[in-house]
């Protein structure tokens, strides 16, 4: 009886410990981001926060990287199961197009649009046009990253290639320091406005925004659908009074095919739930809005994200 007894207890003890420590695990996904000076990185980091809040058995590691093309092989080889990119280097790499020519990338889907990313073209005094940059040093982002192929298609439009410029593959905070420098003379840089790495520069540099006028605005949208005019709001920046016109295309959370439907859609639903709570964490927080999400996506969004945007309406 005492041995039958002795087994009992062991076994409810056993049992006991799988349902705590079942109660006390969490999933902790890899979120891949953009360098720790641009907006990808500290926006991912007020999201990851705010969903870990809200979703009591998630977590996140998040990373910086590369940005957008190296996030896109990142999901697809599942070293990351979330990542923030731009909406059409995502179009490229799901087509096999452009910066993935050839190469179909698979494995990944969309989640929800979140805020438009501003193509901001910093310069010197002396520089005031996208014609100016001719001949000039000039930062076109990290190699492969979606900002090098912005660059080219902004050129494209004025007529103009990497061959008419120097070219530099530097990140938004290093472009800023040598920009300060000296050197270089310019940089693109495609990210939410205002962006830190411009914001910190301005401080302590007189710089000029670079216009896109509606002319080469129409030409570049024309070609490159995917793009739409945006007017980055005066004082965005320390010395700019005015606003200033340019292209924006969309920063998009993808996710790997591998996750539930379940987890995304709890990410999903919290992520605009809680908007206003992203929304004290970062400023892009605000541009939070689910028919924005959903209106830039050009390749399949995932099923749990699918289900939530059908059930507030947003999708039939």
């Amino acid at each position: 009886m005492k041995k039958k007894i002795f087994t009992i207890i062991v076994a409810m003890l056993l049992i006991f410990s799988f349902v705590l420590s079942g109660c006390s695990s969490k999933t902790t996904l890899k979120m891949a981001t953009g360098g720790t000076t641009g907006t990808y990185y500290a926006y991912s980091g007020t999201v990851s926060q705010v969903l870990g809040e809200k979703i009591g058995d998630l977590s996140f590691d998040v990373q910086s990287t590369g940005a957008s093309k190296a996030n896109i092989y990142l999901v697809s080889d599942k070293e990351a199961d979330i990542a923030i990119v731009q909406n059409d280097v995502m179009y490229y790499a799901y087509n096999g197009i452009d910066l993935f020519d050839g190469e179909k990338v698979e494995g990944f889907s969309a989640l929800a649009g979140v805020y438009a990313e501003v193509c901001q073209i910093v310069a010197k005094g002396d520089i005031t046009s996208v014609s100016d940059l001719k001949g000039k040093r000039v930062s076109v982002g990290d190699i492969g990253s979606g900002v090098e192929f912005n660059s080219r298609q902004i050129l494209e439009a004025y007529g103009m290639s990497f061959d008419d410029i120097v070219v530099n593959n530097l990140s938004f905070g290093d472009s800023a320091t040598a920009l300060k420098d000296d050197k270089i003379d310019a940089f693109f840089c495609v990210a939410g406005a205002p962006t830190t790495a411009i914001v910190e520069l301005a401080t302590t540099n007189a710089i000029n925004l670079i216009e896109i006028d509606d002319e080469h605005a129409a030409k570049l949208i024309d070609k490159y659908p995917f793009y739409t005019k945006f007017d980055i709001p005066a004082g965005s920046y320390k010395g700019v009074d005015n606003a200033v016109q340019t292209v924006a295309v969309v920063a998009t959370y993808i996710v790997s095919d591998q996750l539930s439907d379940d987890l995304v859609y709890k990410i999903t639903k919290a992520l605009f739930e809680n908007k206003d709570e992203i929304a004290v964490g970062h400023p892009k927080g605000a541009e939070l809005d689910p028919e924005y999400a959903v209106s830039g996506i050009s390749i399949p969004i995932h099923p749990g994200a699918e289900k939530y945007f059908k059930e507030i309406g947003v999708l039939n």
